[in-house]
């Protein structure tokens, strides 16, 4: 009985973790003033870093959220928190960084750009995942 136990609360997380990816990458897109996915399947290499690049920074603040919470509304609340939190980030360093149109950037296909908005998300993301565990 244990095991079927076991099997349903990874299916059960499975989909949880599937839903929050979605709503996030979703939240994410909005934020961009460019369309993440015609770029990606246009090739262009700096959009399917940073998309890659926020997936990432929500899977790891899923797992550590995932890794301190006793229940899944607990890990779906401070994941969602999580989510919010990584979004603002963004925002910030988008208007904290003035000479740099991140979009704009990273629409016309610069690498370099992808690649420090990539750190920046990783970074955060570790933080407000240890944080909000």
């Amino acid at each position: 009985m244990t095991f079927v136990f076991d099997v349903v609360n990874v299916l059960i997380g499975l989909v949880i973790i599937l839903l929050i990816m979605l709503t996030g990458g979703s939240l994410f897109s909005r934020l961009t003033k460019f369309d993440d996915m015609k770029e990606i399947r246009g090739g262009n290499e700096a959009a399917g870093i940073y998309m890659g690049s926020k997936l990432l920074g929500l899977s790891i603040i899923v797992a550590l959220v995932s890794l301190g919470s006793h229940d899944w509304w607990a890990m779906i609340g401070w994941s969602v928190v999580g989510i919010v939190v990584l979004s603002l980030v963004y925002v910030l360093f988008d208007l904290v960084t003035p000479k740099l149109d991140v979009c704009k950037e990273i629409e016309a296909g610069n690498k370099a750009v992808a690649q420090l908005l990539r750190s920046v998300i990783v970074g955060v993301s570790l933080v407000i995942g240890t944080i909000l565990m």
